[in-house]
């Protein structure tokens, strides 16, 4: 999968798509913001200046601080795919956020997402 094209994509294109997905489902743009955080030791404040520099998802996973070791507790199916199945490093990393994401605007509870 290496060179895929949602790797280039910007970051900032696709995440209007995870706060809509989350806020038609009841939940928030915090808790979205929450999840991301939480996925990639991101502070506020480094995740709003990806967006507004438009930071592709190659860059976005490869510069972040501090990827949290729970993230191998993510499992489940996303686009027809087990997450945990996903042999590309940076295509798993994109599909956790996605599952998460998912997760969220299903109604899950933020422990249970954040695998506490």
């Amino acid at each position: 999968m290496a060179g895929h094209k949602i790797y280039t994509m910007a970051f900032s294109n696709v995440y209007p798509h995870y706060v809509t997905k989350a806020e038609r489902k009841g939940r928030t743009k915090e808790e979205v913001d929450e999840i991301v955080l939480w996925l990639t030791g991101y502070n506020q404040s480094q995740l709003e200046e990806h967006l507004e520099k438009d930071t592709d998802f190659e860059n976005f996973f490869a510069g972040a601080p501090d990827m949290n070791p729970s993230r191998d507790m993510i499992t489940g199916v996303i686009c027809g795919v087990r997450v945990e199945e996903i042999e590309e490093p940076l295509m798993q990393e994109i599909r956790y956020m996605d599952k998460l994401i998912d997760e969220l605007a299903r109604g899950k509870a933020m422990e249970k997402i954040l695998r506490k």
